[in-house]
């Protein structure tokens, strides 16, 4: 027996199975739409569906139940173009000095640049952050898993919003040290990924790639 307190699992919904089946053939079908998107509306969104979406997020699994993670939702358009400032410059130097030839022949077919004006056109941007430890009265609180449980978070929160009817891009600059300056947070917290939220541009376009097929990314052990 556990010496901590337990509650009976009453969230737990079991389906039939065609009806299982359906739910998933649907749910792909929903999620295969999703494209990321570089060419955003300035279309407003009601900030309760952002709300909304990051409640979904905080219901992803983590290591010890520690939820190490941080989001830092910005609106504001003088701090979206504070952080496109540092962003581009941090782009810039990636382009023109610290990526090699594969990796910018590899980024190639998608047309990404140094150019970002995405960060300040659409709605809103997510700061991720991941906390490596929390302060409580004073101590140190180590988080177990705070990138593989922050990735979870942040998969259903692009899932959320992607379920709401909205785009998302999901923007890495590296090093990314100057989100933390930029939004305040602290030093125990790790920029994860910014997160460009909005409608998509009336005549936005995306890549001609697809996604690989099953047998290429699964393999089955029946034994």
């Amino acid at each position: 027996m556990s010496d901590y307190p337990t509650i009976p699992l009453e969230t737990f919904r079991e389906y039939p199975l065609e009806e299982m089946r359906a739910r998933l053939k649907a749910f792909y079908e929903d999620v295969n739409r999703r494209r990321t998107v570089r060419d955003f509306s300035d279309r407003p969104v009601p900030r309760d569906v952002i709300e909304t979406a990051l409640r979904a997020a905080s219901t992803a699994p983590s290591g010890a139940n520690m939820q190490p993670w941080h989001f830092a939702v910005v609106s504001g358009p003088e701090t979206k173009r504070k952080i496109r400032e540092a962003a581009e410059a941090e782009e810039r130097e990636f382009y023109g000095h610290r990526a090699s030839e594969e990796w910018l022949a590899a980024l190639a077919p998608l047309g990404t640049d140094a150019d970002k004006p995405f960060l300040e056109t659409a709605p809103y941007l997510i700061a991720v952050f991941l906390q490596k430890f929390s302060e409580e009265e004073g101590e140190k609180v180590k988080h177990y898993y705070p990138v593989e449980s922050t990735g979870l978070a942040t998969g259903i929160l692009i899932t959320a919003l992607h379920h709401a009817g909205l785009a998302t891009l999901t923007h890495t600059p590296s090093p990314m040290k100057f989100l933390n300056q930029i939004l305040g947070r602290p030093s125990n917290e790790r920029p994860f990924l910014l997160l460009v939220v909005g409608y998509p541009a009336e005549d936005a376009t995306v890549p001609d790639i697809t996604r690989k097929p099953l047998d290429e990314f699964t393999s089955f052990i029946d034994d």
